[in-house]
């Protein structure tokens, strides 16, 4: 059997980005734990909603994250990231999650996670 081809969605773009976590089973958990449900600070949610992102995920393979972020049709990636950044309490999210992180506790999330390239898409 073939499925047909899913409608578009309304307009949207769709960003997907990757970062390392350290390779630590206990910071793993403790990495999940603050993204589980109820669990992110309010603010930040609310941050990356002002700034035109409609819906987020991560999931993990090993200590790799990958995120597939939803955003608004006229998203512009790194203005809206300088204006995430500014957000009150981003900077220590950030300086709180880089524990889990490979990277610099004074890195932003724009230079935390990288962009990936799309390189297939179904239908296209």
């Amino acid at each position: 059997m073939t499925f047909p081809a899913s409608p578009p969605p309304a307009a949207f773009k769709r960003y997907c980005k990757t970062l390392q976590l350290r390779p630590d089973s206990a910071l793993l958990a403790a990495y999940k734990a603050v993204h589980a449900p109820g669990a992110t600070w309010p603010e930040i949610t609310q941050g990356m909603r002002e700034v035109g992102i409609l819906d987020m995920e991560i999931y993990l393979a090993g200590h790799q994250a990958f995120m597939i972020m939803d955003t608004v049709a006229d998203f512009d990636h790194d203005l809206a990231m300088r204006a995430l950044a500014a957000k009150p309490r981003q900077a220590e999210w950030e300086a709180y999650v880089a524990a889990f992180q490979q990277t610099d506790a004074q890195a932003t999330a724009a230079e935390k996670w990288q962009l990936m390239e799309r390189i297939y898409k179904l239908g296209a």
